[in-house]
């Protein structure tokens, strides 16, 4: 009898710190980072009509949230010609970041133009994963540097928004 009693002493005091050690995370998405909230926009690529492909982005950063419009300019064709779209075509995608240090990392996947998940088609499909240095900011201004292939991209703001964190 001792011995049940002790086994039944080890486990309620193991589930209780196991209770106690698990804490549930809020169901709210995190605010992100205050400075980049808001619609940013990349007029211009230095450059452009001496390369044989480059891409504009526009970024809506709200909260830990990030949707981004990717607009290829390509002179050499890498798709079928039904693809091609005379060497302009547009790529969506959205997910999370985060910024540790001086990275803004992006985490997501690519999407339909309605932002809905994109499983086929034309370009790419699948994770978008991709990594900007932080090279300069401001309140209007913000200079990344793409950690995949060192091309900056001078974003200006367009609309500031404010983060109010929804419900997951």
């Amino acid at each position: 009898m001792i011995f049940r009693k002790s086994q039944y002493f080890l486990l309620s005091t193991f589930l209780l710190f196991t209770c106690i050690a698990c804490t549930r995370l809020p169901n709210v998405q995190g605010k992100g980072e205050a400075l980049l909230q808001g619609v940013w926009s990349q007029d211009s690529v230095a450059n452009a009509d001496e390369l044989l492909s480059y891409t504009k982005h526009k970024f809506k950063i709200t909260c830990d949230s990030f949707y981004v419009d990717l607009t290829t300019y390509a002179k050499t064709n890498y798709y079928e010609p039904a693809c091609f779209n005379n060497g302009v075509w547009k790529e969506f995608a959205k997910g999370t970041y985060v910024v540790k240090g001086d990275t803004l990392m992006l985490n997501g996947t690519f999407t339909k133009a309605d932002y809905k998940q994109k499983v086929s088609g034309c370009y790419r499909n699948g994770r978008y994963l991709t990594n900007f240095k932080i090279k300069s900011s401001g309140s209007s201004n913000l200079l990344l540097e793409n950690l995949n292939d060192q091309r900056e991209c001078a974003l200006v703001l367009k609309e500031k928004i404010t983060c109010v964190p929804k419900e997951l």
